[in-house]
């Protein structure tokens, strides 16, 4: 049940960044694309942003798909919380805690989960087991 379990949250989590990543590189889901989300990074302070939107883009497009498919699961993870350290040092902490405020909640949450997963590994679901 263990393994149901990681796949799950594997999929849940690792997909909801790929369309994240998809929003940024390009505008799909509702999203800006490269030039509207770097435009809003530069408004925030990072520069260059339409640069820093494709990395950030690219590591939640492909660190999202590699963690949902189990494949680089650790590297993956630590990569994908990065990006939410990122979010809550720029972003959300100056909001407080709590999410109903723009606060770094979930984005703690979500870093949490994706560490936890480094640390216990991807399950026996997941293309590392089947390669490694």
């Amino acid at each position: 049940m263990e393994d149901l379990g990681l796949l799950i949250i594997r999929l849940v989590v690792g997909l909801a960044f790929a369309a994240h990543g998809a929003q940024k590189l390009f505008g799909w889901f509702g999203g800006y694309g490269p030039k509207g989300t770097g435009g809003w990074f530069e408004s925030i302070g990072i520069r260059p942003g339409v640069l820093a939107a494709v990395m950030a883009g690219a590591v939640e497009l492909f660190g999202g798909l590699f963690f949902a498919a189990g494949l680089f699961t650790a590297a993956a993870a630590i990569l994908l919380a990065l990006t939410m350290v990122v979010a809550i040092v720029k972003v959300h902490a100056k909001n407080g805690f709590w999410n109903t405020t723009n606060g770094y909640e979930f984005n703690l949450i979500l870093a949490a989960v994706l560490i936890g997963v480094a640390f216990i590994g991807a399950g026996g679901y997941a293309l590392d087991a089947l390669l490694f």
